[in-house]
């Protein structure tokens, strides 16, 4: 199946307006986090302060996002996330309202944790909805398999292109307009498409608990993934960092942000490609042989670098994230309960979340001690313990197939409207 036959097949499931709500509504959760690191920059003159700031962001997005998830597991997605919509957006101007007015960093803090606190669970909530509506639809066996696939390689996809777009499009509000203007335009876009994801047609209801138990998420199958997840948070703390200390050192500072950008195009393109592998190369093997290549792709980067080397290895080094991430989530589908597939899917998120966040922090440390070198070790260790842990503790027969009898989650009429 190429690229082309995946994005196709999506339209056929759903429609093209909801590949563009997920992925305009998810735009704005990189956006917040690049634009407050900015703007608090800009306007107390501490990087201290506004690593705070973004980081409490970050933080309650990993408290908050399972809550949130679990709600829409429970009651349907429409609710929860259109009112975490309109209620981030009010926090998010709070926000740039009390950094304008010099309010004690105690007020931005606190108002950045409810913010990330309260953001909509888009990303795993979109996953869900895709996988509740293939099960529903006419396809079985192999042609299901494809789907759900291809599902996870978009998926994959729309994370990666907000995550290289988001502060692209926060570097040119802040140029053409002001700082301020990036955190407001993100709050305007959570806004506007959190609402038309919420109120799309393809909204799942909720699901009803299972009996006896069977709804549980506390199961290995679904809690070994948190580890690698987690060290693919390290390993993106790593990496920017590094590249961020490799560029500063260089005097090409400007060029950091660019050459990030090209690691993430490439991951992109990977995860799209994920589609197209045969079903007989199984999640768990594609698991393994990118985490390998985590490790392995970083081992050029302690070589001597100009700014056009190191990028092509940083292209290079792409084709291994994306895998990665379109694998795990694929992973997450087979091993979680359908009835808790939101939750699940948030919760192994989060750790993803605390490894950028915690890796950011070790990582800006060891590039003190030791360069960009250190901080690139960082990535590397990344790999290496989610290659360990996928290869030593995760089993195979944890993920095979639900049996096809079994009764999906409902959902309400797709549109393509």
């Amino acid at each position: 199946m190429s690229p082309f036959e995946t994005l196709r097949r999506m339209h056929r499931i759903a429609g093209w307006p909801l590949l563009l709500a997920t992925f305009l509504a998810r735009l704005p959760i990189s956006m917040t986090l690049i634009g407050l690191l900015t703007l608090v920059t800009v306007t107390t003159g501490s990087v201290a302060a506004a690593g705070l700031v973004s980081g409490a962001f970050a933080l309650g997005e990993a408290l908050g996002g399972p809550v949130i998830a679990r709600f829409a597991d429970r009651h349907g997605q429409r609710l929860p996330v259109l009112v975490t919509a309109l209620v981030d957006t009010a926090l998010i101007a709070a926000l740039v309202i009390a950094v304008i007015a010099d309010a004690p960093l105690a007020v931005l803090v606190a108002l950045a944790a409810l913010g990330g606190l309260c953001l909509p669970q888009i990303g795993p909530m979109a996953r869900t909805r895709w996988v509740v509506l293939i099960r529903r639809g006419p396809e079985r066996g192999l042609e299901r398999e494809r789907s759900v696939s291809a599902a996870m390689s978009v998926e994959g996809v729309l994370d990666e292109a907000s995550f290289v777009l988001g502060p692209a499009l926060v570097g040119v509000l802040t140029v053409t307009m002001s700082p301020t203007a990036s955190v407001i335009g993100a709050a305007v876009l959570l806004c506007v498409f959190g609402t038309v994801f919420a109120l799309h047609p393809t909204a799942p209801p909720g699901s009803a608990p299972a009996p006896g138990g069977g709804g549980r998420i506390v199961r290995p199958a679904l809690m070994v993934l948190t580890v690698p997840m987690f060290c693919q948070g390290l390993f993106f703390g790593g990496m920017s960092t590094g590249v961020t200390a490799f560029a500063d050192n260089a005097g090409h500072g400007d060029l950091s942000g660019l050459m990030y950008a090209v690691m993430g195009t490439s991951s992109a393109v990977a995860g799209l490609l994920m589609a197209s592998l045969p079903v007989g190369f199984t999640l768990t093997a594609r698991t393994r042989v990118a985490a390998a290549g985590l490790a392995l792709f970083t081992l050029p980067l302690y070589l001597e670098h100009g700014p056009a080397t190191l990028a092509v290895t940083l292209f290079v080094l792409g084709f291994a994230i994306g895998p990665h991430i379109v694998s795990l989530f694929g992973l997450i589908e087979r091993s979680a309960p359908p009835e808790r597939l939101s939750q699940s899917m948030a919760i192994v998120l989060s750790c993803l979340i605390l490894g950028q966040a915690l890796g950011s922090m070790v990582a800006g440390a060891l590039a003190d001690a030791h360069g960009h070198y250190g901080a690139f070790a960082l990535g590397t260790a990344g790999g290496v313990i989610s290659l360990a842990m996928t290869t030593l503790v995760m089993r195979g027969h944890w993920y095979a197939r639900r049996d096809e009898s079994a009764p999906a989650a409902s959902v309400e009429p797709s549109s393509r409207a």
